[in-house]
């Protein structure tokens, strides 16, 4: 299926081109997912999707096929497996930057292929569902790119000789939140939700049907 969706930034477009080249500054940003390694052209990392009582996690990579900075233009392939099911998920995602009354315009063309439990919801919940996530993208995007940026001090002269002062202890690393998955029934609404809902109502009664009838031969 194929999805395009639309957003702004407040920043002109060579900013906004080096923040989205900035994995790890926007990652935060990016619902469900989790980027683990970034070389400057791969990308390795996790996505977790929410599907009723279900989470599915996939893991993979995306690779910047294109970085063209002078047409603000990039392709981005991504590809991941479910590590618990046979599930997979590729899309080759592309991107192209516009500057617009003092901003940037961001327009992305995602290819999105999805096998597995989240692709029966189709293209019409996933494109629903994609513009809520994007939503929320830009929104995050724009508060990070408003934030000043952390300035680094200049270097202390080095003593010739180490100091007799006492060693202070290290500090303990704070542990890592959990990412919280893309609930796609609450991203997708209230519509969705009944249909579902409708589906698993089904199927309840089939599985109490089986039971009672086996129950009755036995």
């Amino acid at each position: 299926m194929e999805l395009h969706h639309e957003f702004t930034v407040p920043v002109a477009v060579d900013d906004a081109w080096r923040a989205l080249l900035d994995v790890e500054r926007i990652a935060p940003c990016m619902p469900g997912a989790a980027v683990d390694d970034y070389d400057g052209k791969t990308v390795t990392g996790s996505v977790k999707v929410k599907v009723g009582p279900i989470t599915v996690t996939y893991r993979g990579t995306a690779v910047f096929e294109e970085q063209d900075e002078s047409a603000h233009r990039m392709v981005l392939i991504a590809s991941g497996k479910e590590t618990r099911g046979q599930g997979t998920a590729r899309a080759t995602v592309t991107g192209t930057l516009a500057e617009r009354d003092g901003g940037t315009a961001v327009s992305v063309r995602t290819d999105l292929t999805v096998t597995g439990r989240p692709a029966q919801f189709g293209r019409g919940v996933m494109a629903e569902v994609g513009d809520k996530l994007v939503g929320q993208f830009a929104e995050c995007l724009a508060r990070r790119l408003e934030e000043p940026t952390e300035r680094t001090s200049p270097p202390e002269a080095v003593e010739p000789f180490p100091s007799a002062q006492p060693v202070q202890a290290v500090q303990p690393v704070q542990p890592v939140q959990p990412v919280e998955p893309i609930d796609l029934l609450r991203t997708a609404g209230p519509p969705v939700v009944k249909r579902v809902a409708v589906a698993v109502a089904a199927a309840v009664l089939v599985l109490v049907f089986v039971r009672i009838r086996r129950h009755r031969h036995a």
